[in-house]
């Protein structure tokens, strides 16, 4: 049986997603402070594509931080599973979408930017108060052409 958040955050997500695809992400292209991205993914079981909306914390050098805190819950949310299942992504912002490539950050990685994203957004500190689970900062980026034509 489908928890009461997971059935919240779906529903959240699409509307969130009807609206930022309207608009070419001029509505709802930022929330607290930082772009969205809708992140597309490929299901780890049924092999669809999943699309999720998510804030964005870092974005530089053509790379697209982000974190997946599912709220402080103690599991970890299905995009992540997703990606870690195939990396191979596209993210989509203020209307242009590219294809890029995911990993999780090392553990060097996560605490050179974990003070950066918290800086950010403190929320995402709060949620790892609320976990015993370390929360994967996840980096995505630009999919080589190789990568793209394989994908």
């Amino acid at each position: 049986m489908a928890r009461a958040k997971d059935v919240l955050y779906r529903c959240a997500t699409r509307l969130h997603r009807a609206a930022f695809s309207a608009s070419k992400g001029r509505l709802f292209g930022r929330a607290m402070g930082m772009p969205v991205v809708e992140l597309i993914t490929t299901g780890r079981r049924s092999g669809s594509e999943r699309s999720t909306m998510l804030t964005v914390p870092i974005v530089e050098d053509g790379r697209i931080v982000l974190v997946a805190s599912f709220g402080g819950d103690d599991r970890n949310p299905a995009w992540y599973l997703n990606l870690r299942a195939n990396p191979k992504v596209r993210a989509v912002m203020a209307g242009t979408a590219r294809r890029m490539v995911a990993r999780t950050a090392t553990s060097e990685e996560r605490a050179a930017l974990w003070p950066r994203i918290i800086a950010t957004f403190q929320g995402y500190a709060n949620y790892q108060s609320r976990t015993s689970r370390p929360i994967p900062v996840v980096i995505l980026e630009p999919a080589t052409e190789d990568q793209a034509r394989t994908s």
